[in-house]
């Protein structure tokens, strides 16, 4: 895209220069200003490719964009070797990165878990963040605290964390049926504009996959 630019710019500059040079009427006159003529067309050329320039930096910086928003969401790959998925009854998946220690997560334990939502329909686009939510403005987020079967989370939430202990990080996928495409009010809920425009971009669109994947690491359970 660059070079058609260049070339365009170039081929622009040679077109005018040679219309300017049949207005001079007799061919030997034309042969006697042929250097300057070669001189005005570089010249002429020169100021076209820096009159490009920026256009060909902003064309640059917009794939640039393109490729970032393709790497969206592929961040904290899980390591190579990792142990695969296990899949739940209810269709949830589950994935340990990291082992705790301490009691285990089970139905009426009260969990505290700093988390990140994604979208899987829109290639891991952020959704829910516990460090957004941040009222000391240190960074730290607030976490997300319930008890485990309590009814006010998401049932394939719910069912993910149990079996994780203090310190555990595991990665859950949600499939709608036992998230957000059926319960839609339940937590986690977006705590910025941007994170509640992008879930209800799938939630509210039934044509989209409503699946969702937490990162979840327990801070506390009691």
């Amino acid at each position: 895209l660059t070079m058609n630019l260049l070339s365009l710019c170039l081929i622009a500059t040679l077109t005018t220069s040679s219309v300017g040079g049949l207005s001079l009427g007799k061919k030997s006159h034309r042969r006697a200003n042929a250097p300057s003529t070669r001189r005005s067309i570089l010249q002429q050329a020169s100021f076209g490719i820096a009159t490009a320039a920026p256009f060909i930096h902003n064309i640059n910086v917009a794939n640039a964009a393109d490729a970032q928003f393709v790497e969206v969401g592929q961040q904290e790959r899980p390591p190579d070797g990792g142990t695969p998925f296990s899949t739940l009854s209810n269709g949830v998946q589950v994935k340990d990165f990291k082992a705790g220690s301490g009691a285990s997560v089970q139905t009426g334990s009260k969990v505290e878990l700093t988390m990140k939502g994604r979208l899987i329909n829109l290639n891991g686009v952020i959704f829910y963040d516990t460090k957004s939510n941040d009222p000391n403005g240190f960074g730290e987020g607030t976490p997300l605290i319930f008890t485990v079967g309590d009814g006010t989370v998401l049932p394939g939430l719910d069912s993910g964390v149990i079996g994780m202990t203090k310190g555990s990080i595991r990665r859950i996928i949600v499939p709608a049926d036992v998230g957000y495409g059926k319960f839609p009010s339940l937590e986690p809920q977006p705590l910025t504009g941007t994170e509640k425009r992008a879930l209800d971009s799938v939630v509210k669109n039934s044509r989209r996959d409503q699946t969702v994947m937490f990162d979840v690491k327990v801070n506390r359970v009691r």
